[in-house]
Formats: structure tokens, C-alpha cells, sequence
């Protein structure tokens, strides 16, 4: 009675789906949604840097792409009749509907294929018996408005592997490490077995649980046809060998993170955020970066080289960019997102903003070139000095360590990053001005003109410091600073692809005179830590404070700026710190072990030099007036000044004697660098006068020179014109004339016809 009550069951169930899907129309749009896909943040090179999804890990490709192994072992094990049922298979549900009934509740089993696919995409997860009826006829309705081949290419595509891995590519990727094309039988056999439990079977946390349904796998392939007991068994011994657990924070967390924010403001990519966020999380797309991941290793290398001490040390921010191209080829933000620190998934490369110190005085040298001010222009560089800004307070400037240098030349004041000069220079240049100069440059953080903007007391990111500093390395032409060179779509198509923009913004000859002079700090001042065998122009900055330390360095081919400081905030001095740290110590430190690593396989290429050209203008001075001046402090001014002099010794009565009477060329005229300044200065008593030595014969001559303390040259020599007889054998011609004032020592010339 009991089996004919079954029967009986079977058989009205059987009718009502044959009735049903007779009778009943569902609104279905034959065009099924396609599957969600994860796009793949690339590294240069081409490596996935990260998976963007939303929990959801899924690259769609088409069956063909997925080759014959896991298609055979799916249809095999989940639907063997998969290619001659119509969406429904009446057999199979009568065996599940028997097994329900045995069983007294609802049993998952006896679902084909397609009803699978539609379960996953069209209906709820509940398990009732009208949703099951509901799916069969949906099922029925997809295939007759899709392939065979169009279905289980999307099934494949859709259903979850376990592991985080939805669709069968990510699925080989994630287990194996290749492409679902090159799965072996095991592999793929493997796969396939996951789908009926892909957690209680993970090959991770269960092989021998995995490896068992491998096996049943492989039977129901021989059993069906799909391989050869010879190949099964073979498979059936391959060992279990998985590759690495996915790491689905992603390398470069920071620059992942930096490219993402860039992608969601950008209107090309949808009309509103949260179309761009679908298709950047579900849109399949490539998108193609800057990121260098040898470059990216060796700063990550370099900081913790260097700050080796996570609970004490102070955090660090790399950013180095490619000056001509523009191009971010490492990017450290800080420790890692996965810290513990409160503050690990801050952004301090691009997001932190930190005072600049003196990282900034090559962004005021710039402008005082621009303005004609030359290098050789000197200051007083006491250790403290009190300036008056128009219409700001009193402003008192200390040198960083407290000494005093006398008086500078720019390049000196540069050298030694010496606040003092520096403060002076920012009143010629203008406050507004220089910070303009900055914003040229490429600073894109706000900016307040005042005159402390010299000493960096405006904040800036490691981003704009690193693009100000590249452009400078550039000859002056600004590159913006790209970490996305293209964006694809899964079909191929590219929605987006960099096209660097040029821009000059600073003089050839003042970018050039700048790196010639951020050189000369590297190999003799404040960045000498930075020195790594080749040209390296760079700036040390250090706050007041101490909470922040920076050195900024370019060669011709890379830019790079490093941060060290407290992401809190605190003075980097001891005990906190192992070291009393400035600009010159880990920063430059840190700079040199990265630089040194990503350019020793590369060419060592000089910084080009001003030609004759750019540099007119740049390297001149004005003759400062040295009038009034005794002659020892005239020269030693002219010289400061890069200038050359010569003197002329007058007698004269009315001033002391060495005082300089003239100078030629006169004072405030602009000459170039090395001119020679000729000066008329009163000689003393004992100075020597120029003896008349014209008619006397050389022994003659000779002695008057030697009274005089002057040494005489003698060079025969006819006059020009014939000569009477009582002018041969004597001088005709001398140099200095009569009664000039020479020192002792100095020489005079004569010129005797012949006899």
C-alpha cells in the first residue's frame, strides 16, 4: 500500500510540472543578468595587485576559454543528461521526490543544471516544495530561449567553488594557480566534486574529504564516458598540490586604495558614485597601473631596513614617480592596513598633510631666480635674526642648530639649509610669489602666502612634494603624477587609457641651476646620507619640533620623497626615539638604501647644465659698492660676490691710504659672474712711484727700477718710424707710465731700439 501511496505521489507531481510548464507563462526576460565579475587592479608588469569585488570573487570567460576537463566533470557528476533533457529531468526528480518522501522533509537532489543556474540567479535560497516547482518551470523557460552551450558556460561561471571563488576561472587560479584551460584531469575533477559541498570538501581545511570526492568524480566520468579508466586512475593518484591562500587585501594596499578613489571620481565610469562603484566591483574590469612591484618591494625593503622596530619606531611614507612620465612607480602609505595601529588604513602618502620644514626653500630659490636674484646674491646668517614682514608682526628666525655662518651666498645658505638667509630671501622674492612658484610646481595642498611658508610651516602630502620635486627634475615641465595607465572591460574594449600631459611650468635654465645647487646638499651638506654614487639633487626638512622629518631627492630618472614622523604627532628625539631624528638621518637614509636598489642596474645620467643661454640672467650679480671701502674689505666683498678685481694705486692727500676712490664698472650695474672690477684705491707713502725711464740706456733703467722696489722687463724692440742715432740703445716706451703707484714687487716694462 505504502509503495503504491508513492507512486501515486510521483506521478502527480511529474504531471503537475508537465502541466504546469504547458500552461504556465512566467515573465522571464530571456536576457539573464550576467554574472557579477571581479576587477583585477594590475601592476605594471601585468601581476594582480588586487581583486575588487564585493565579497565575490568571479572572472567570466567563455566556455571554450575553460577547455574540456571540468565542463565533462560537472555534467558527469551533477547532470549526466544534461544534453538530453528539456531544463527538467523527470527521472531525476522522480528519484528525488522519492527520496523526500522516504525521508518525510524536503532533500536537496535530483536538480539538473539549468535549474542549478536558475536557482542561483532568478529564486530565494528557501527549500519548499513550491519553490522547487517554480524553479523547474523557470527552468524549462530558460532553455527555450538559450543553448545548451550558453547555459552551462553561464552556470560555470556563476556557481561558488568554495574559498571565496565564484565562476571556474577564479576557481583554478585560486586552488591552482592557473587558468581553468590548463587544469589537469585531478585538477578539474577536483573542482568539479566541490559544487555538491564546497566548504564541508575544501581542499584547504579538508583534502582527504576533497580528494574522496575527487574520486567519486572520476567514477561518474568513466561511468558517463567523459574519460578513460586508464586516465581516471592516473588522476585519482595525483597528489593534492594547492597553491598559496589568495591574499585578498592585495600587495601595495595603500596605492590599491589611491587607485580606487581615483576611479570612483571619475564621471566616465558612471553618471553617479554608485554606478561607478558597480561597475569598479562587479564591472570585470583591468585596470592597468604604474606600480612598479620591484620598486614597490625595494621601498617597503628600505623602510623596514631602517625603522626596525614597530612598537617604537616612528612610521614612514615613500612615494617615487617617474619625472618625465609622470608615472608612481612605488607608493608606501605606511605599515599595512593589517596593523593594529588605529591608524593603519590612513593613507599617509597621499591623505596626511605635514608641515614641509625646509623642504620647501627650493620652491623660494626657484622663484628668486625667476626674479633675477642670482646665486651669488649673499646675506648675513646670524643664528637668530628678527625680520619685520609688511603688515605682519615682528618675526624672529632661528637657525635649525643654532649656529651662526657670517655671510652667505645662496648656494652656501642652500648647502646648509640655513634659516636665516633663507628668511631674508623670502621678504626679496615675496611670500605670494613663492608660494605661487609652489602651486606651479605641482603642490596641489592649500596654501597660505605668509613669509614662514620658507621654513615649510605649510602642510603638504608626500604626493605634491614628490610631483613639485619631479617637475623640477624635469627641467621644469610638469607631468601629473598617474597611477592608472588603462581601464578595460571584460569584452576588450578600453574605456580609458592615460594620455600624459605636458605642461612647462619653470624656466629650463632655473630648474636647472636649482638641481645643480640641491646637488652641491647632497654631496657636501645636509644630504650627504643621500649620496649614492651618481648625481642626486635633494633636501633635507626637519620641523622645528621634531614630529616630522623629510628628505625629498631626484635623480634624472627617478623622483623620491620619504616621510618619518609619528602619524600622532611627537617630538622624534630621545628617549622616544633611538636617534634625535631629522631630515638627514632615516629619511635620507631610507632614500639612498630604496634609490640605490631600483637604479643600480640603470645607466648614471647627469643633470643637464643651464646652456649659455638660460643661464644669461641667472648667474648674474650686481657690482655692490665697495667706494669709501679700504681696499682689503673691497676684495673681500667682490669675491663673495663672484667677482674677479684688479687695482690702480693713486697718490692722493685727502683720503687714508688704501681707501678705494672708484670702482669701474660702477656699483648696482648687473655684470656676469667672474667680471673683473677695476679699482682706484690711494696709495700709502711708501708705496712705490713709476720712475720716468724713457732715454736711459737699460743699466740706467735698471738701477732707477730697483731704487723704486719695482722689477723691470726689458724687451728690444725698434720704433715704428726711423730713429736718429742718439735714440738707439735706449727706452723708447714703458708700461706703467711715469708716476703711477704700484706695490713693492710689482713689475713695469720698457721697451730699447736696437743700436
Amino acid at each position: 500500500m505504502a509503495a503504491r501511496s508513492l507512486r501515486l505521489a510521483i506521478v502527480l507531481v511529474v504531471g503537475s510540472i508537465a502541466v504546469a510548464a504547458c500552461s504556465f507563462s512566467p515573465r522571464l526576460d530571456p536576457r539573464l543578468p550576467d554574472p557579477a565579475a571581479s576587477s583585477h587592479i594590475l601592476a605594471a608588469d601585468g601581476t594582480v595587485l588586487a581583486t575588487l569585488d564585493r565579497g565575490i570573487h568571479r572572472t567570466p570567460i567563455s566556455l571554450r576559454s575553460m577547455g574540456h576537463v571540468v565542463p565533462d566533470a560537472v555534467v558527469a557528476v551533477e547532470d549526466h543528461r544534461y544534453f538530453e533533457h528539456s531544463g527538467v529531468d523527470v527521472r531525476a526528480i522522480a528519484r528525488a521526490l522519492r527520496d523526500d518522501l522516504r525521508a518525510g522533509r524536503v532533500v536537496e537532489g535530483g536538480s539538473t543544471i539549468t535549474q542549478q543556474y536558475v536557482r542561483n540567479v532568478l529564486l530565494s535560497g528557501e527549500r519548499t516544495a513550491h519553490r522547487k516547482l517554480r524553479e523547474a518551470i523557470l527552468a524549462i523557460e530558460v532553455e527555450r530561449h538559450y543553448t545548451k552551450a550558453q547555459i552551462l558556460e553561464r552556470y560555470l561561471n556563476a556557481v561558488y567553488f568554495g574559498d571565496g571563488a565564484y565562476g571556474v576561472e577564479t576557481a583554478a587560479e585560486r586552488y591552482f594557480g592557473t587558468s581553468a584551460a590548463r587544469l589537469t584531469l585531478g585538477q578539474g575533477a577536483l573542482l568539479a566534486g566541490l559544487l555538491q559541498a564546497p566548504e564541508h570538501d575544501n581542499p584547504r581545511r579538508f583534502p582527504a574529504a576533497a580528494l574522496a570526492r575527487r574520486k567519486v568524480v572520476l567514477d561518474a566520468m568513466v561511468r558517463y564516458h567523459r574519460t578513460t579508466p586508464t586516465a581516471a586512475a592516473a588522476a585519482a593518484a595525483e597528489p593534492l598540490r594547492l597553491a598559496p591562500p589568495a591574499d585578498d587585501h592585495g600587495h601595495a594596499a595603500y596605492f590599491v586604495d589611491a587607485v580606487r578613489t581615483w576611479f570612483l571620481a571619475q564621471p566616465r565610469f558612471g553618471a553617479t558614485e554608485a554606478d561607478r562603484a558597480h561597475a569598479l566591483y562587479q564591472g570585470g574590469l583591468h585596470i592597468a597601473t604604474t606600480l612598479d612591484p620591484t620598486a614597490q618591494r625595494a621601498a617597503e625593503a628600505a623602510i623596514a631596513g631602517i625603522l626596525t622596530d614597530r612598537r617604537h619606531d616612528p612610521a614612514a611614507a615613500l612615494v617615487s614617480i617617474e619625472p618625465t612620465t609622470g608615472r608612481v612607480v612605488a607608493y608606501v602609505g605606511g605599515r599595512g592596513t593589517d596593523g593594529p595601529e588605529p591608524w593603519a588604513q590612513f593613507d599617509l602618502a597621499g591623505r596626511a598633510r605635514r608641515p614641509a620644514g625646509s623642504t620647501f626653500k627650493p620652491f623660494v630659490l626657484s622663484a628668486a631666480l625667476e626674479r633675477h636674484i642670482p646665486l651669488t646674491r649673499s646675506y648675513d646668517a646670524p643664528a637668530a635674526l628678527t625680520l619685520h614682514p609688511p603688515g605682519a608682526p615682528a618675526w624672529v628666525v632661528h637657525n635649525h642648530d643654532g649656529r651662526s655662518y657670517g655671510r652667505l651666498d645662496l648656494v652656501e645658505a642652500t648647502v646648509q639649509s640655513v634659516n636665516t638667509v633663507y628668511a631674508q630671501l623670502m621678504l626679496d622674492v615675496g611670500p605670494t610669489y613663492a608660494v605661487g612658484v609652489a602651486r606651479r610646481l605641482g603642490i596641489g595642498t592649500p596654501l597660505a602666502p605668509i613669509a614662514g611658508a620658507v621654513l615649510g610651516f605649510d602642510d603638504v602630502s608626500p604626493v605634491d612634494l614628490a610631483q613639485a620635486y619631479a617637475t623640477i627634475a624635469a627641467d621644469g615641465v610638469l607631468t601629473p603624477a598617474t597611477f592608472v595607465t588603462s581601464v578595460t572591460a571584460p569584452d576588450g574594449t578600453v574605456l580609458y587609457r592615460a594620455e600624459p600631459q605636458h605642461h612647462r611650468v619653470l624656466d629650463a635654465g632655473v630648474a636647472r641651476t636649482v638641481n645643480h645647487t640641491l646637488e652641491a646638499v647632497v654631496q657636501r651638506g645636509t644630504g650627504v646620507a643621500a649620496r649614492i654614487g651618481r648625481p642626486v639633487a635633494g633636501k633635507t626638512g626637519t620641523t622645528d619640533d621634531y614630529d616630522d622629518a623629510w628628505f625629498a631627492g631626484s635623480t634624472p630618472q627617478l623622483t623620491t620623497v620619504v616621510w618619518v614622523g609619528g602619524p600622532q604627532r611627537y617630538a622624534m628625539v630621545p628617549p622616544r626615539t633611538r636617534i634625535r631624528v631629522t631630515g638627514a638621518t632615516w629619511p635620507a637614509q631610507i632614500w639612498a638604501r630604496y634609490s640605490s636598489t631600483v637604479l643600480g642596474s640603470r645607466p648614471v645620467v647627469d643633470f643637464p647644465e643651464p646652456t649659455a643661454d638660460q643661464a644669461a640672467g641667472l648667474l648674474d650679480v650686481e657690482v655692490p659698492n665697495v667706494v669709501g671701502m679700504p681696499e682689503h674689505a673691497a676684495q673681500d666683498i667682490l669675491h663673495s660676490a663672484a667677482l674677479l678685481n684688479s687695482v690702480t694705486l693713486v697718490p692722493d692727500d685727502q683720503y687714508p691710504p688704501g681707501t678705494v676712490l672708484s670702482e669701474d664698472p660702477p656699483a648696482s650695474t648687473t655684470v656676469p659672474t667672474n667680471t673683473t672690477v677695476h679699482l682706484t684705491v690711494v696709495a700709502s707713502a711708501d708705496d712705490p712711484v713709476v720712475p720716468d725711464l724713457l732715454g736711459l740706456a737699460p743699466a740706467a733703467a735698471q738701477a732707477e727700477a730697483v731704487a723704486a722696489r719695482l722689477v723691470l722687463h726689458i724687451a728690444t724692440a725698434p720704433e715704428s718710424t726711423p730713429v736718429p742715432d742718439a735714440r738707439r740703445g735706449v727706452v723708447w716706451k714703458q708700461t706703467p707710465a711715469s708716476a703711477t703707484v704700484l706695490a713693492p714687487g710689482a713689475s713695469i716694462s720698457v721697451w730699447v731700439n736696437p743700436r
